[in-house]
């Protein structure tokens, strides 16, 4: 049975890790993956994950680093998706994991322009989602969680948007038959998306958001944990775990 990949392109703030993990363990808890089975590789410390052949799936993680960075260890990986495009590996990019897949396929990455979204959010189907297998039932409005300053500003040639909101048309991209992303975090949890204002106040409160408003507005995301949860469903072909927490 082939393991699969969790290509990790950074962590949560230490405060963060010390108590819910990497995000390696976020997305094996919610997503109700055997950790057993994960192949676990850190690519913002110089590691590099094998051939796409060696795995059943991919996920892609986020990052505190920007896409637009163009870190060597970064440019590597996209060198990586391109490979695994061409072998149809099943993949799944978060926040930096989805710009890297849209940036490596010929996208364009910048800053949003009115600053960081944050905290817990609408994001919207577009028209075309109502096609598309993965997201068959899902509510055309639901919750996620989010922080990002940076976008896909324009995805790659040929891809369908599948979600957006109005701080971001780009919320959800399919590239093709088995390869999403999000910006958005189906991995949080609402005591992880909390833990972030608390590390973090200090300097979003520098950047003038309302940061105790946002915090009180943390809500469940059973929409978005199940987006992510459906994808290895389709993609592993095994009884998964139920999901940590109760979600959904």
């Amino acid at each position: 049975m082939l393991p699969i990949l969790i290509l990790q392109t950074g962590g949560p703030p230490h405060a963060i890790g010390a108590l819910y993990g990497g995000f390696d363990r976020m997305v094996s808890e919610v997503a109700g993956l055997n950790p057993a089975r994960l192949a676990r590789v850190a690519a913002y410390k110089g590691e590099m994950p094998e051939a796409p052949s060696r795995y059943a799936a991919a996920l892609i993680t986020g990052s505190r680093a920007n896409v637009t960075d163009h870190a060597p260890w970064s440019e590597a990986c996209a060198g990586w998706v391109r490979d695994a495009m061409d072998a149809s590996l099943p993949m799944f990019g978060i926040c930096y994991g989805h710009q890297l897949m849209s940036y490596s396929l010929g996208g364009r990455i910048d800053y949003l322009g009115d600053g960081r979204e944050l905290g817990t959010q609408q994001v919207e189907l577009t028209d075309e989602a109502k096609s598309d297998p993965l997201l068959a039932g899902i509510p055309a409005l639901f919750a996620a969680h989010f922080i990002h300053e940076q976008t896909v500003a324009e995805p790659p040639a040929g891809t369908v948007v599948l979600a957006r909101n109005g701080r971001d048309r780009h919320q959800m991209l399919r590239y093709g038959p088995r390869a999403v992303s999000v910006q958005f975090h189906p991995e949080f949890t609402v005591p992880v998306m909390r833990a972030y204002f608390d590390v973090m106040k200090t300097g979003l409160a520098e950047e003038g958001l309302d940061v105790p408003a946002l915090r009180a507005a943390v809500a469940e995301t059973p929409v978005s944990h199940g987006i992510m949860r459906r994808f290895f469903q389709a993609a592993v072909r095994e009884p998964l775990a139920p999901p940590a927490g109760g979600q959904a």
